[in-house]
């Protein structure tokens, strides 16, 4: 099955709109009852398993592999290694494009991270795979590993995050600074994070002469695609890649990854179908991170707390072969207002693997430190930290100066606090204990995330007997866009849920773009839309101009698509079914194309963002410094809202993660060696269900007429960029310490203050 077709279920939407209704997955019941079939699940006849080999050093050569030992073991069909892999039509390191990775595909003896793929071991059983890799028993030349921000020369990298300047300035900083009658300086650190989705990186890869199809989780089959009919030399038609059910992605599956392409060439090697599936500790290097950051944040206001100036400095690292830099300061360009704003950038090149899009990136790590700076700033004016938000609220985009398509931030603010209690908070922190001692903080955060849109294409389909097909190749990774895509869908064709399939998730079908960057349901949305509209004009145009017709003639007042059929919009008693339209004209189907991209003008007139407020409570145990978060209200304004229920998923998991990056998650790595000293889920840690309080998300109504025609902003990352700020501020406020390293951890928060 080359794509996957799901059927609508509720009954009760037999009328009106499906854009708005809180639909449960449809996809959930193939999950929870184990018919969901993601990438590992697929065991095509006379399939391999391959195992990779990774390296154990950082830096240096591979100088031996005991290749014979590991193919004399029961089972082994292959190794395959630098000296025997298959040839490429493109060099792994060339860069054709800038969403593109350079890749290590075996091209030598070099090794330039930790957990390199050094060789692939190929063989009948899973267990033989695995113990060949553990026979080859490496031996390396090894170098000193560089893997600290502190650890190599720095530089001002030429762009970071897709192209953005690594340095922006409106009016004087130094100036603004000058002149305020109080001034903050503070440096806070993140750490480096490593994806971890629920699925780690898979592929079956089978080849049929120079026709190749694979089932590998992606969140752009079109781009994974044409990447493997770049590197194999092959027509981007030859390549089917099927991806119906992806077990988280954020980011890490957004691109196509080395170990993926290997798994396609050792199935050419061995002439059979392949499966390789990446070990949890296998997750940490070959297919990316969020880089660590140093952000160093100036803040100056004068006596009313006004802003004068703000500097935000960041140094992260990149990889020492390819370029992704953490675009941690560009979060300061949107949110507050100041006459005197400054972003810049430094860099270092590490011994890691490169850095990619990790949810929310640049936000996630540049809010953080944002928001704490904006709270120890309101501390030095000696105002309430919402307040001080309030005071410098920005009516325009501050770098720009351009206006907001919408922002119903205030909105946000005033909602949230109302329901959080905000009013109650004392102004000094260490004022407020429960009932058994523990000290509580509250504290409140900024959310926000730019509204993006990209490029997608989307078929519709109209059959005789009345119902329709839509079809566009988005993905799904959990967020639940082949639930709030039919619904769009639907509407579109003017069809009740049970009326339509929706197929996605192949390559085979329209290009719906990336899901990334909160753009997909706008994107791919769109897209679903336009292709609706198409098929119901050329509907339209069949009745209108049939004197048989009842819509005969109603080409100027137009007609409306709904429940089946069209109805005159001057007359409404004036109607036809589609099925009676398609059958007098003798025609199966009728076919509508649609596609979306980005308004160019309104890109240029608006700064479009969604934004939101979090507030969070913590309690702290004052003797052993035990941080848990009691409480989080969150209230977010993200355009049209296709499916609340869903958009609250969204937004519970942005929460959640927020509370992961303020106080649980980080990548240990051995300065020694340059290994990851905890690569797995036990010692990696984010936050369980007892970490967890209950959470609220309230939607905030909005309307924005020019992000895209159907005013749909994205919910995917936002939530993370306002939480962990919130939960940094309620834990000062709670112990009087602010921490300024980040995740805070009970040494952190328990250590000497520094004098």
């Amino acid at each position: 099955m080359s794509e996957i077709v799901l059927s609508a279920t509720p009954a009760h939407l037999r009328h009106g709109s499906n854009i708005g209704q809180p639909l449960t997955r449809r996809d959930g019941i193939l999950k929870v009852t184990g018919g969901a079939r993601f990438a590992a699940d697929n065991h095509p006849p006379g399939m391999l398993y391959a195992v990779l080999a990774v390296s154990s050093v950082a830096r240096g050569r591979v100088a031996a592999l005991d290749v014979a030992a590991a193919k004399a073991h029961p089972g082994i069909v292959e190794i395959m290694t630098s000296a025997n892999k298959p040839p490429l039509a493109l060099d792994p390191d060339a860069k054709t494009n800038p969403f593109m990775r350079r890749l290590e595909l075996l091209q030598n003896d070099r090794v330039r991270y930790a957990n390199q793929p050094i060789a692939v071991v190929i063989a009948e059983t899973l267990e033989a795979a695995t113990e060949g890799a553990a026979l080859l028993s490496p031996r390396y030349e090894e170098e000193a590993p560089r893997v600290r921000l502190d650890a190599a020369e720095s530089f001002v990298p030429p762009a970071v995050g897709v192209g953005h300047p690594s340095e922006a300035e409106i009016g004087d900083v130094e100036t603004g600074l000058a002149g305020s009658l109080r001034r903050i300086e503070a440096t806070y650190e993140t750490p480096t994070q490593f994806h971890n989705p629920m699925e780690p990186h898979a592929i079956v890869a089978a080849w049929d002469g120079d026709a190749l199809t694979v089932d590998t989780p992606s969140q752009g089959l079109a781009m994974a695609q044409a990447r493997i009919a770049e590197l194999f030399g092959i027509p981007a038609e030859n390549v089917l890649v099927r991806s119906p059910f992806l077990g988280g992605g954020f980011g890490c599956k957004g691109l196509f990854t080395g170990p993926q392409v290997l798994g396609i060439m050792a199935a050419r090697l061995v002439g059979r179908p392949v499966k390789l599936v990446l070990r949890r500790e296998q997750m940490f290097g070959p297919v990316g991170h969020r880089a660590p950051t140093q952000q160093t944040l100036r803040l100056g206001t004068d006596a009313d707390g006004a802003l004068l100036g703000l500097s935000h400095h960041t140094r992260t690292a990149s990889s020492t072969f390819d370029d992704f830099f953490e675009p941690a300061s560009d979060v300061s360009h949107t949110l507050y207002a100041s006459p005197a704003i400054r972003t810049s950038y430094e860099a270092v090149r590490l011994d890691t693997g490169t850095p990619t899009f990790m949810r929310a990136p640049g936000e996630a790590s540049g809010s953080i430190a944002l928001e704490s700076a904006i709270d120890e700033m309101a501390e030095a004016c000696g105002m309430d930290p919402l307040a001080f938000r309030l005071r410098n609220y920005a009516e325009l985009e501050p770098i720009s100066g351009k206006p907001f398509s919408s922002k119903a931030l205030r909105a946000c603010y005033a909602e949230g606090a109302e329901r959080f209690g905000w009013k109650a908070r004392p102004l000094r922190p260490r004022e407020m204990r429960d009932a058994s001692g523990l000290l509580v903080g509250w504290g409140v955060g900024t959310a926000t995330f730019p509204a993006l849109m990209f490029q997608g294409q989307a078929r519709a389909v109209i059959r005789k007997d009345g119902t329709g097909i839509v079809e566009t190749g988005a993905q799904d990774m959990g967020q639940g866009a082949w639930t709030a895509l039919a619904q769009i869908a639907a509407d579109g064709l003017g069809l009740s849920m049970e009326q339509m399939e929706f197929r996605s998730g192949a390559s085979n079908l329209p290009d719906a773009g990336i899901a990334g960057g909160s753009a997909h349901t706008a994107t791919a949305g769109m897209a679903v839309a336009g292709a609706g509209a198409d098929a119901i004009a050329k509907l339209a145009a069949l009745a209108t101009g049939d004197e048989r017709s009842a819509l005969f003639g109603a080409g100027n007042a137009g007609v409306i698509a709904r429940d089946g059929r069209l109805f005159r919009r001057d007359d409404e008693s004036r109607s036809e079914s589609y099925a009676d339209i398609l059958n007098r004209a003798a025609l199966a189907e009728i076919e509508g194309r649609g596609s979306s991209a980005a308004d160019p003008i309104a890109q240029a007139n608006y700064a479009m963002h969604a934004h939101g407020a979090v507030f969070a409570e913590v309690k702290v145990d004052p003797e052993l410094g035990q941080i848990r978060v009691t409480r989080l209200v969150g209230a977010f304004a993200a355009g049209r809202i296709i499916n609340p229920r869903l958009v609250r998923s969204q937004y519970y998991g942005g929460m959640i993660w927020g509370v992961s990056f303020a106080l649980h998650e980080h990548g240990e790595i051995d300065p020694r060696s340059g290994r990851p000293m905890n690569p797995n889920l036990g010692e990696y840690h984010v936050p369980v269900n007892a970490d967890i309080p209950s959470i609220e998300a309230i939607l905030v109504a909005e309307e924005d007429r020019h992000v895209n025609a159907l005013g749909i902003k994205g919910v995917g990352e936002i939530a993370i960029t306002g939480t962990a700020g919130a939960v940094a501020n309620a834990v000062w406020h709670a112990t009087g310490r602010r921490i300024r390293r980040f995740p805070i951890t009970l040494e952190r928060l328990t250590e000497p203050a520094p004098r």
